[in-house]
């Protein structure tokens, strides 16, 4: 939802001039050598301002309320002449059936006795996914479209992989509108596991089906025969071989963090901010690879600043490196 104010006044428009008067107690005297031919006293036009919305902290993210809950949004703003404001939904108006908005000298309320379903955004998940076809380096899939499309279209599927040696999503397809895909150039020997999120205008599904059968990409079995040796120990406690750099960015463009880690065996890698753990958070994204780790601070506003942590942690021992990060508003 969002508040649009009244049209502002254009610059080159004429300003009306008040003659002033004795009974204007506050008006400005005539001196004694102006005749009656003097020219007349002007008062100042009105101070003018431009509209300003402040959004209170609670709705600078995604806003939940559980179907039956009150909503009830007060959003104040300023301005002069007094602004007018008005609220819709998706683009449209709204259903006053249900809604009712009342604007103040300084503020603007919504108010919903009963949220509904309707009143959310995101869509739902494919309702199943389905391992169709494995042959070579491809593999097949086929799902079936969201029971909830969020009350608008979808704008298509997002289709991932993760193979089981690393756990890790990768996105082979986006803004993808067929119900089945064929996800090819897979690597030999690995398996893989497939999940599908359907998208609207509002973002991506909360949650995903995930194939139940792996994608096994086979290999030729191949006998090895080595001499006899003693074999080493390469175990080792996890060490930070390039720590992370303190940065400063701008609201609303993304931002990554880099570090390098060495260990054996492979170390678990945890991410915090002001020392809170952020694993799941989805204003995040965090991927590890061949000992690189990154995290991605998605649009990042004045709240995401602050000491960020990344922390590898094996049965041999664990290690941290931090960072400071400053988020600025653009002039």
């Amino acid at each position: 939802m969002e508040a649009a104010t009244a049209p502002e006044v254009a610059s080159g428009s004429k300003l009306k001039v008040k003659e002033a008067s004795p009974a204007d107690a506050e008006g400005p005297q005539a001196s004694p050598g102006q005749g009656a031919g003097s020219p007349t006293p002007q008062l100042l036009p009105p101070i003018e301002e431009h509209p300003k919305i402040w959004l209170p902290r609670a709705l600078r993210q995604t806003y939940i309320r559980k179907v039956g809950d009150t909503v009830n949004l007060l959003i104040p703003f300023q301005g002069k002449p007094k602004p007018q404001a008005t609220w819709t939904h998706n683009g449209c108006a709204l259903d006053t059936s249900r809604v009712s908005v009342r604007n103040g000298e300084r503020d603007s309320i919504l108010f919903i006795r009963e949220a509904q379903r309707a009143d959310s955004e995101r869509p739902g998940p494919p309702q199943s996914i389905k391992l169709v076809d494995v042959w070579g380096f491809n593999a097949t899939l086929e799902w079936t479209p969201p029971q909830d499309t969020g009350n608008t279209a979808l704008l298509g599927y997002t289709v991932q992989k993760a193979d089981t040696k690393s756990g890790l999503w990768f996105t082979v397809l986006e803004h993808y509108h067929r119900t089945s895909c064929i996800v090819s150039n897979l690597i030999i020997g690995n398996s893989y596991a497939f999940r599908v999120f359907a998208e609207n205008q509002c973002g991506l599904s909360e949650t995903a089906p995930i194939t139940t059968d792996l994608a096994h990409i086979q290999k030729a079995a191949t006998v090895y025969k080595t001499k006899g040796f003693a074999q080493r120990d390469f175990s080792e406690a996890p060490k930070f071989t390039q720590p992370l750099a303190n940065c400063t960015t701008v609201t609303g463009y993304n931002t990554q963090l880099f570090c390098c880690v060495r260990a054996s065996p492979r170390p678990k890698i945890i991410w915090l901010k002001n020392k809170m753990d952020i694993q799941g958070n989805p204003k995040y994204r965090a991927l590890t690879h061949l000992g690189i780790c990154s995290l991605e601070i998605r649009k990042p506003g004045p709240f995401d600043g602050g000491i960020y942590t990344c922390k590898a942690v094996n049965p041999l021992g664990e290690a941290s490196v931090d960072c400071r990060v400053d988020v600025k508003v653009p002039n």
